[in-house]
Parts: C-alpha cells; structure tokens; sequence
C-alpha cells in the first residue's frame, strides 16, 4: 500500500516537472484578465490559470449561484438545467454503477439519438484527428488536441506520456479521464462551464476575460455586463425576474442566460460541433425577439441573404480565422464579426461593444464620442475593412450612431411627457387603482417589471408604450442599423413603430391636459373645487379623456349655466 502511494506521489511529481515548462500565454487572453487574476502571462501554468478562474467563477461575489435575491423565488425542477452547480442533484431511480464502456451501452439504448450525436463528435474521434495531415483545412484541430492534453497533464488528470482515447460520458458528467466506475446515483454531474474548460483553457478563459474587458467608463452597466461570461447573474439579479410568481414564464428568460453556466447553448450536445456555433442559426435562438431582434435583422440584411445563398459552398469546418481565405467564406457571420477582434478570434464576444443593444440607458449616448468608444469604433472599422473600404466603413457606422442618436431622441420626447403625467398624478387609475408590484421590486415610474407583470392600472397604457418604445422599438431600430437592416430600422420596425407610439402619447396627453383646463372652469363656475379626477362613486370613475369622460363634463358645463340661469330667475 505505501509503495504504491510512493509510487503514484513520484509520477505525479515527475508529471508536474515535465509540464512545468508548459505555460499558459493565450494571445487572446487580454492582460486584463492576468491582471484580475494575480497571474504573470509569461510564467503562469495551465494549472494556476485554471485554478485561478475556477476560484472566480465558483465565487458567489462575482456572480455565481442563485444571486441575492433567491428569498423571493423558488427552482422549479427544470432550473435544476439551467443552474446546474447550484441545483442539479442525480436521479435516484437509477442506481446502475458503471464504467466508462457501459455508459456508451446502456445509452444506445435509452438515449440513442446522443450517443449518435457523440459518435460523429471529435471527442468520439481523438485517434482521427491525430492522423489529420498538415494539408487537411482542418489540421488545427491537431493542435487543439495537443494542447487539452497538455493543459490535462499540467493538473494532473494525465500522465506524462498518456493521451486521451475518447472523452465519452464518463469524462463530462464524472472526471475527466476516470478510470474506474461511477454511481448513477451518487457521482453524476450536469457538466458547467468550468468542466468544459478543463480541457478547453484557453476558450474558458477568453469567455472568462468579458468580465474583464467590459468595463464602462462611468458605470452605464455593471462590471462585466452585457457578456456571456455573467448573463445569468443579470438574469437572477433582476428584480422582476425574482419577482414574478410565474416561475415557468420567468425561466423563458433564463434559457437563453446560461452561457455563464455551461457551453451548449452555442455547442449544441452531444456533438459540440465548432462548424455548428459558428453558423448564424446557432445565435438566433437567444439573440431574438422585441428587445435584441439581431437574428431577424441581419438574416434580412444583405449579408444575411448571401450567408442564405451561398453557406453551402463554404467550408464551415476550417478555423474561423481562415474563414474567408480558405472556407471560401464571402459574407460576414456573427462570429466573424463579433468573435474578431483586432486580427485575432476569440470567445470574448464584448471587447468592441459600444450601445449595447439598449441605447436609453443613461450614459450610453452621452459616451458615444468618448476616447473609450472611439477606440472601439476603430477596432469595429478594422472589421469591417476586411470586405469594404475604411471610408465606406467608417460612414455606415457614423450613420448607425446619428441614426440611433434620433431614434433616442424621439424616444425621449415621448418619455418626459409621460413621466410629467406620472409626476403629476394624472395617469389613469394611479391615485386609486395602482397596486404595488411585488417584492422585491418597489413602485415607480417605467420600470422594466411593467413589461412583465400587470395588475390594475399598473402600469397604466400610456406607461407602458413609452417603455416599450425603449426597451423594444428603439432597441430594434438600433440593432436594425447596426446589422444594415434599412426596412427594420426605418419602417417595419424602430422609427415607424416609435413614430406611431410618439402620436398616441401626444393625442393622450392633449386629451387629458384639455379635461384639466375644462375642469379649471367647472371650479371657476361652481366657485368651489370640483374633483373630476378623484370621485367618489363607481358611476363616476369614468376615464379621464375617454368619451365618457367628454360627455360627463360637458353636461356638468350645462347644469352649472341651469344653475346660475335658475337662481337669476328666482
């Protein structure tokens, strides 16, 4: 027993001398992230990088775990999918305890369509890609392999001259690398981000330097945020979203926020296909919809259409850098836009962002001219130049800022008369028919829960459709500008709708300035205070500016002058 201790302790002593020179210097790991971490980028090991982002993204602090406002909602047994680490517990109904080769057996069976999906995988296919040769496109792979097991070796998962034969199930949902058997029960694990990154460092920690590199200059967003590395922090941390006591409805918007949690939103299991992420179609199920319609506008833009066209004589399976020189790639994808980043490709998908899809929040239009901007936009104009000249590039996106620039501005109007309205008490029903929202979120003007939750006159219409001219039109518009969608931005959806929006919230708030200027005369006449807004019975809580409401005032006109004609014939 103590030899074999002995034994075990010298191969990994040996193991780590000869990895020691290993050193984890990604290129495309910006040094903020070194910095962040406490590690020198010259000298730092496989293993001391790993370790290091472990610790952070393990750390309830910087974002992980179910957020500080978990007093207020409760899992419901499919969040166990979504926040593995802090939910997923194994299925007791299967005790089988088995070994690596009787996962794959048991599974044709039960799960035949992910064993099918993971025998056309590399990871099913290690043997293969070492025999790949220099003039095959996809001979990087080789090298990817070379280096997992380098990176393996340096946290001593591997020995010094051992290499992977498979990564099967066993090695993502137990250990990697495990030897032995594993209990159904017991020892099952959902794989998160961090297991994925074991093997693939370099990738985790290009995801992992968003938190890094996302920095506003004054705070516009948190640390970090927009990124993938922490979409489930702003998930849980928004208070609507702890809120709602429709807890499937609420886990519609936490689908999509679990980048931060593990890696097959974009590498669909269990084939985990590169070639697949980087088609368009693998972003569209999250990056859609009212608030961030970027699928629906680039896929109708020019770029989209050739990418619709001609995708299919390309080569999707090189490495996204020779794309288009080898792939025979002519069109720009949203990895090759927003994966590159000064020449380089990486899963830092924020290091150029600039509006952040929501240019309402206060700061973003005001920093749009800042050094830290304009340096982004340089690096988006170097992007670009890859098909178009810098003079052509550097115009659409001047026209993208100024456009979004007036889309904000007729936003704006719209908003400051609707919130003089709330200021003023005169919104429909808020004086007697607006209940609170629920904890935590706490009463008040256009807040983002109103998008989502309604009780009463909570929020009233008008409300209500000048927030959605924010979180939606003009959030449409900007990202119609921004992926060269002209009918998006200009018609079908931002401007037009906004446009129509800005109309009706000029139409009410005439409507209802005009019954506060009648109803001034009315106190004049009657030479007392009459409320119109506040009455008593329920015939007579008819709603200001409706015809109802038109109709009661001018008869009370008429029974004032009945009044004063009468006592001057008495």
């Amino acid at each position: 027993m103590v030899a074999k201790l002995w034994l075990k302790t010298a191969m990994l002593v040996s193991s780590m001398l000869l990895v020691a020179g290993v050193h984890a210097s990604f290129p495309t790991v910006p040094s903020e992230t070194y910095d962040a971490l406490d590690l020198d980028q010259g000298s730092t090991t496989p293993k001391q990088m790993y370790d290091a982002l472990v610790k952070r993204y393990k750390d309830p602090e910087q974002g992980a775990g179910s957020g500080t406002m978990t007093e207020y909602w409760e899992p419901i047994p499919y969040s166990q999918y979504l926040d593995p680490a802090t939910f997923y517990k194994p299925p007791t109904s299967m005790q089988d305890v088995a070994a690596r080769k009787e996962c794959v057996e048991c599974h044709t069976d039960e799960s035949p369509v992910w064993v099918q999906s993971w025998k056309r995988s590399s990871h099913a296919n290690l043997d293969k890609i070492r025999k790949l040769k220099p003039n095959d496109p996809t001979y990087y792979k080789k090298g990817k392999l070379e280096d997992v097991e380098k990176n393996l070796r340096s946290m001593g998962k591997l020995g010094e001259k051992e290499n992977l034969k498979e990564v099967g199930c066993i090695d993502c949902h137990v250990d990697i690398n495990a030897k032995g058997k594993a209990a159904h029960d017991k020892d099952l694990i959902m794989p998160t981000a961090d297991v994925c990154g074991a093997c693939h460092l370099q990738e985790f920690a290009e995801r992992e330097s968003e938190r890094d590199t996302m920095i506003w200059p004054n705070g516009q967003w948190p640390d970090g945020r927009p990124s993938h590395a922490l979409d489930y922090k702003a998930n849980v941390e928004t208070t609507v979203w702890a809120a709602m006591p429709q807890r499937e409805v609420a886990e519609g918007c936490s689908m999509c926020h679990t980048n931060q949690n593990k890696c097959d939103s974009c590498h669909t299991r269990h084939e985990f296909s590169a070639a697949e992420s980087r088609k368009p179609e693998a972003c569209a199920t999250c990056h859609s919809g009212v608030d961030h319609n970027n699928w629906e506008a680039y896929s109708m833009s020019k770029h989209g259409k050739m990418v619709a066209m001609l995708g299919n004589q390309w080569n999707w399976d090189v490495e996204l850098k020779d794309a288009y020189e080898v792939g025979g790639q002519n069109a720009p994808t949203c990895a090759g836009c927003h994966m590159e980043y000064e020449g380089e490709y990486t899963h830092n998908m924020v290091r150029k962002i600039r509006w952040a899809n929501y240019p309402f929040v206060p700061g973003i239009a005001e920093n749009i001219n800042s050094e830290w901007s304009e340096e982004r936009l340089d690096s988006w104009v170097v992007t670009c130049t890859q098909c178009h000249s810098e003079t052509f590039a550097r115009s659409y996106l001047d026209l993208m800022d100024k456009g979004t620039l007036a889309g904000l501005a007729k936003y704006q109007e719209a908003h400051d008369i609707v919130e003089a309205l709330y200021d003023e008490g005169l919104l429909a029903g808020q004086k007697t028919n607006r209940p609170a929202p629920p904890a935590p979120e706490k009463p008040g003007f256009m807040i983002f829960t109103q998008l989502f939750w309604s009780q009463g006159n909570n929020p009233a219409s008008m409300e209500l459709k000048v927030l959605e001219m924010g979180e939606n039109d003009l959030a449409k518009m900007h990202v119609g500008l921004a992926h060269v969608n002209p009918g998006g931005w200009t018609y079908t959806e931002g401007w037009g709708p906004m446009n129509r929006a800005y109309v009706e919230v000029q139409d009410e708030n005439f409507r209802i300035r005009e019954m506060l200027a009648l109803q001034k005369r009315v106190d004049k006449l009657e030479g007392k205070k009459t409320s119109l807004l506040d009455l008593d019975t329920t015939a007579e809580k008819i709603s200001l500016g409706g015809l109802g409401g038109g109709m009661l005032l001018a008869g009370t006109l008429a029974l004032v002058g009945w009044r004063k004609r009468s006592k001057s014939e008495g």
